[in-house]
């Protein structure tokens, strides 16, 4: 029973990140339009590496070669995950990107299973498939076709269901600051050969308000909070249940764009988002209900 509280807050939590991440969607995305993507990506997580770094200070005693091969691998699969939906987005439609990006919470379970041998409840893949289509009615505003940008999304998909699979699976293992130190500076330095690479710098073409406040705004709230949170909790939790959790975000992501930028959602969306919160309660609410229901089973009758 102690356990099933630590999952429930665990998973309290989780849900917490994902509204972060969802809240900053609005401020992330009017930067994005004065910045390109890999100079504030670079920034973003710089910042937050420098700052995790000096919260962490009395942990670095404990850095060895496991934590740090799990952080840069952790780092690898956060950055390409960002990197193939910036590609995407260059060839295909933002809500199909959001739409194929969420597929994740279908992969996970899969991942899991392939990778550690982690079986996900009936519950969890329930739930997984509401919340995918609730994604799909969430996102739709175009078909869905067949190319290159179809291709990096699913690609991104993939990078962000390995980022939450083997998170659940080193965050057991490894000192959870020195893990996202780590990782967060392994995104800054990929950034930084991106934005050279593809953008030809990393100096930001305009330091105003906007760009300080934003940066600011993602390196507390959408990094340092969000991945710390995620890192540290995913030890009570499983994948699955992870990644049902943060399909939350575009749910968020939409609540804030109606309240404070006047965005308008259709009857679909509202659907989706209903679809989404149904298929989290499903994974959640199922699992402790099976759960206490086994308890009752193995207790002896006393007739």
């Amino acid at each position: 029973m102690h356990y099933r509280w630590k999952e429930a807050g665990a998973d309290f939590l989780l849900l917490l990140v994902a509204i972060s991440w969802g809240s900053t969607f609005v401020v992330v995305q009017t930067a994005v339009d004065e910045t390109p993507v890999y100079t504030f990506l670079f920034w973003r997580f710089f910042s937050a590496a420098l700052l995790m770094g000096l919260i962490s200070y009395k942990q670095w005693k404990y850095l060895n070669y496991e934590v740090v091969k799990a952080g840069v691998l952790l780092g690898l699969f956060m950055f390409l995950g960002y990197a193939f939906q910036t590609f995407a987005l260059t060839y295909t439609y933002s809500s199909t990107v959001g739409f194929i990006t969420g597929l994740s919470v279908i992969i996970v379970p899969f991942g899991s299973y392939l990778l550690f041998k982690h079986k996900a409840s009936f519950f969890s893949l329930a739930g997984a498939v509401i919340a995918a289509i609730g994604l799909y009615l969430l996102t739709l505003k175009s078909e869905i076709g067949f190319s290159w940008g179809e291709i990096y999304a699913f690609v991104c998909a993939i990078m962000f269901a390995l980022h939450i699979v083997c998170t659940g699976h080193l965050s057991r293992k490894n000192n959870v600051y020195l893990l996202v130190s780590i990782q967060f500076l392994t995104v800054a330095v990929c950034s930084l050969i991106g934005g050279l690479w593809k953008e030809g710098s990393i100096t930001p073409p305009h330091v105003n308000d906007t760009f300080v406040e934003a940066v600011m705004i993602t390196v507390l709230f959408a990094t340092i909070f969000a991945f710390w949170v995620q890192t540290a909790m995913q030890r009570f939790t499983t994948a699955a249940k992870t990644a049902i959790i943060f399909t939350m975000e575009p749910v968020s992501a939409g609540a804030f764009g109606y309240w404070f930028a006047a965005e308008v959602l259709s009857f679909s969306q509202l659907c989706g988002a209903g679809l989404i919160l149904a298929g989290m309660l499903i994974a959640e609410v199922g699992s402790y209900a099976f759960a206490w229901y086994q308890t009752r089973r193995s207790k002896p009758s006393v007739f």
